[in-house]
């Protein structure tokens, strides 16, 4: 049996990632932050020790945007340092290493879709502590695939699908921002993804390295996508609002947003054959889970 040690096991990607359909021979061991302090490199070093890894998938991450800006050391740790143990550990061992990363290491002032090889320049602590991950990796001698996601979204956690869908079933109207554009990304098309890429690696030392986008097709705002919800919600029987689009400005925060977080596709399509499907598609599945299907 070939392992794939996965990382966030209690987050929406982690438990994507033990739900996701393997060829025989393959399973997934999931830790969550009992079974590994990633504050710890000595942990972190002991764990990867323990067996031969087929492949490693670090998906676990310090998400909380905001909080981040004043929690900047812990957000390090996790975002950066917890991501250069392993891959230093990966590299001695020569085991390959996926590590999940972020559109917050861009500024988000592209017209367009970000490229791979586009400038980074993150607006706060979370982009820049992520991207310290991405150099960590990059530069660690291990092979690895790094991949950056945008605006995650299942039927688990807490993430804007529920939020909308329990707010909106208590108020009847919202007030979302409108100025802000990207791709929605279904957990689980993110998790077939990030294993068919690990499986690859682990397989092929021929296998394409380097930085890839991930995220579903399709742009729209946040506005757009409450929107959407709704609509999808409403013939499900599930909850429906009124959404009012507002400004960022209208809606400050801690944490500077990206104005645009689309992501391009094509590195991803020509070295893995992955294509994703329209982001409509993706939060129908995920409303189906959590409501029902169409009635």
């Amino acid at each position: 049996m070939r392992e794939l040690l996965i990382t966030g096991a209690n987050g929406q990607l982690g438990q994507e990632l033990q739900r996701a359909r393997l060829p025989e021979g393959w399973r997934v061991v999931a830790l969550d932050r009992t079974a590994l302090d990633l504050t710890d490199a000595a942990a972190i070093a002991a764990k990867m020790a323990e067996r031969p890894w087929a492949a490693v998938i670090n998906g676990a991450a310090y998400t909380a945007v905001d909080k981040a800006e004043s929690d900047q050391v812990v957000a390090w740790q996790v975002n950066a340092l917890a991501p250069a143990a392993f891959a230093a550990a990966c590299a001695k061992a020569g085991i390959p290493l996926v590590q999940v990363s972020t559109d917050y290491v861009f500024p988000g002032d592209k017209q367009g879709a970000w490229g791979v090889d586009d400038a980074v320049a993150p607006l706060g602590v979370y982009g820049a502590s992520k991207l310290g991950g991405e150099l960590a990796v990059r530069t660690s001698g291990a092979r690895h695939a790094i991949v950056r996601t945008a605006w995650v979204v299942s039927a688990h956690g807490n993430n804007f699908v529920k939020t909308m869908l329990r707010v909106g079933g208590e108020r009847g109207a919202l007030r979302v921002v409108a100025d802000q554009h990207g791709s929605p990304t279904g957990a689980a098309d993110l998790a077939a993804a990030l294993t068919g890429i690990a499986m690859r690696l682990a397989d092929d030392v021929e296998a394409p390295t380097g930085t890839f986008h991930f995220s579903n097709a399709g742009a729209t705002t946040w506005a757009g996508f409450a929107e959407e919800i709704f609509r999808q919600s409403a013939t499900r029987g599930g909850a429906t609002a009124t959404v009012e689009p507002i400004a960022t400005a209208d809606y400050p925060t801690p944490a500077r947003r990206p104005a645009n977080s689309l992501l391009a596709h094509d590195a991803i399509e020509h070295a893995y054959g992955i294509t994703p499907r329209p982001w409509r598609d993706a939060l129908g599945d995920i409303l189906d889970e959590l409501i029902g299907a169409k009635q």
